[in-house]
């Protein structure tokens, strides 16, 4: 399973189960509760989800697959001091994932079915509180800036980021994926050969 990376070690997910595969739970209903201060650990169950959703949807270029490990509309709209968080996280953030899950997809295209996941990378030792009332929120999170998700495709190590993960009652989601300050085109966060190198850290 991928595990904390507050170092350089990765990790291998467990077997694939058998059957048709799907997305995961995550946290069901999380988003409905309030915050916690917990921090987030880049290892468990939920985490494990997080990586095998997200994977899923990339390998697919469905970003539904994905939907469990984006951060949910609730907890959107308990965090932000915005006019109508619902609309911007529709119309914003989620159709800008959808868009980046497809241009990952893309990258992989056409051997998609013979990418295998290694790891997903997370700097935690990067990882920060993000207070009340920075970045227009009026509850605080914890977020981490470019973890990495490494792959192997063809006998090759390849990896590409995901821009930031940010928090809710410990659980790590995907608000982020190819980049926060972009236009509405998808994008793919730093692929490279290898697995490339978490971070920096920073950001909201």
């Amino acid at each position: 399973m991928p595990a904390d990376q507050s170092a350089t070690p990765s990790s291998t997910p467990p077997p694939a189960p058998t059957g048709s595969p799907g997305p995961l739970a995550v946290a069901p209903g999380a988003g409905r509760l309030p915050q916690t201060t917990v921090q987030p650990r880049a290892y468990g169950p939920a985490f494990h989800a997080l990586v095998t959703d997200l994977w899923l949807a990339v390998k697919t270029g469905d970003p539904s697959d994905a939907r469990p490990a984006f951060f949910p509309v609730d907890a959107y709209k308990q965090v932000k001091a915005i006019y109508d968080p619902a609309a911007d996280w529709r119309s914003r953030l989620w159709l800008e994932f959808t868009l980046d899950v497809r241009a990952a997809h893309d990258l992989l295209r056409p051997n998609a079915k013979a990418a295998s996941l290694i790891a997903v990378v997370v700097p935690s030792a990067d990882a920060a509180w993000v207070s009340p009332g920075v970045c227009y929120n009026r509850v605080g999170y914890w977020h981490v800036a470019g973890p990495r998700v490494v792959y192997r495709l063809h006998g090759q190590v390849r990896s590409f980021g995901i821009a930031s993960l940010i928090s809710w009652r410990g659980v790590w989601y995907v608000v982020h994926f190819g980049g926060v300050v972009r236009s509405a085109v998808g994008m793919v966060d730093s692929p490279t050969i290898g697995p490339g190198t978490p971070g920096p850290p920073g950001g909201c």
